[in-house]
């Protein structure tokens, strides 16, 4: 019976090890390695998800994971990544279970000093978005831990031992202290906290993008930190010499003031002055600006007397006869010429 018994219970160590080998493709790493009894049925094909969690609290690999109180899964593994203070929970769900995109996952109990495991669901209030897929990730923000009775029992020790009754009271004192008396103003108070939120989740648009215009501002100053290190230790010097010549500077600026005085003071003292003139310059700028094109010709004219450029066009001939008429005051003797009149001779072409 002996050696039965020994035969028997070798053969169940070297079942359990085998099966710790096959399962999962990744050798035997230990106890949780190995499926509990009555587990869910994961079927010929199951699809992972990872869930985060900030406390994955009594959770261990190979724990429950159910939709709809029914097990359809199990956790495989729980890690935490590097440099991250969030837990990942790995979990195999039977291929046949179909879940929406944005499903959530709860951490639960079975009862009250029972197991925990994993509750997936849709969320509540919100349409259902596609479907939940192989190698999915629910974030932090979709998941929850329930409180459980090793937190509420430790709670309560510590309030029954007068941990928290202390700082207790003396909050509820200062508090009463700080509203005694001041009943209308915290009254007052209230409405404008409450136009202060409506304002703020109006313009939460406007504070994100500020944010986001803070954050490329950040990133800027950040890649341009040598080039703004190199200005700050290069305007040293130039604040230096500003420092020495305050004094000279101090009075540039207030000869300045005394000039800016003067010319302001000149202006006043000389304004009817100038708009008189202005107005008595009036008429001399209307004519001119009624003669138009007539003066630029006149102009024409005036820079080629006595013969002008018209005068040549309307010359016929060779030659151009001029007269000159000379008249004398009264008691001057005039001598006639010897010469008949003096007869200009003109080539076309040239004057």
């Amino acid at each position: 019976m002996r050696r039965a018994a020994a035969v028997t219970a070798a053969a169940a160590a070297l079942a359990v090890a085998l099966t710790g080998c096959s399962g999962g493709g990744g050798g035997f790493t230990g106890i949780y390695s190995l499926p509990l009894p009555g587990g869910a049925n994961l079927g010929p094909h199951p699809y992972r998800v990872t869930a985060e969690f900030s406390n994955v609290l009594d959770l261990v690999p190979q724990s429950a994971v159910h939709v709809n109180d029914t097990a359809v899964g199990r956790v495989v593994r729980i890690y935490l990544p590097p440099h991250s203070w969030t837990a990942r929970v790995v979990m195999l769900v039977n291929g046949r279970v179909h879940l929406p995109a944005n499903s959530i996952a709860q951490i639960q109990q079975s009862a009250l000093l029972g197991e925990q495991f994993v509750a997936l669901s849709a969320a509540p209030g919100i349409p259902a978005q596609g479907q939940l897929s192989n190698n999915a990730v629910i974030p932090i923000y979709r998941t929850t831990s329930n409180t459980t009775v090793e937190q509420v029992l430790g709670a309560l020790s510590l309030l029954l031992n007068g941990g928290g009754i202390d700082q207790l009271h003396t909050i509820v004192t200062q508090l009463n202290d700080a509203f005694s008396g001041n009943e209308p103003q915290i009254r007052a108070l209230l409405p404008q906290l409450s136009h202060l939120l409506v304002n703020l989740y109006q313009h939460r648009k406007d504070i994100t993008d500020a944010l986001d215009g803070l954050n490329k501002l950040s990133h800027t100053l950040a890649v341009r930190d040598r080039q703004i290190g190199y200005v700050l230790t290069n305007l040293h010097p130039g604040l230096r010499v500003l420092a020495r010549q305050h004094t000279e500077l101090v009075t540039m600026l207030n000869a300045l003031h005394r000039l800016t005085g003067v010319a302001v003071n000149t202006i006043h003292a000389s304004q009817a002055s100038f708009v008189a003139d202005l107005r008595a310059l009036a008429p001399t700028l209307q004519q001119l600006a009624n003669a138009g094109s007539s003066l630029p010709l006149a102009l024409q004219v005036l820079l080629t007397y006595p013969f002008t450029d018209q005068v040549l066009s309307d010359i016929k001939g060779d030659y151009l006869n001029t007269y000159l008429s000379v008249t004398a005051r009264h008691g001057t003797t005039i001598i006639p010429p010897a010469t008949p009149p003096h007869r200009h001779h003109h080539r076309k072409g040239g004057r």
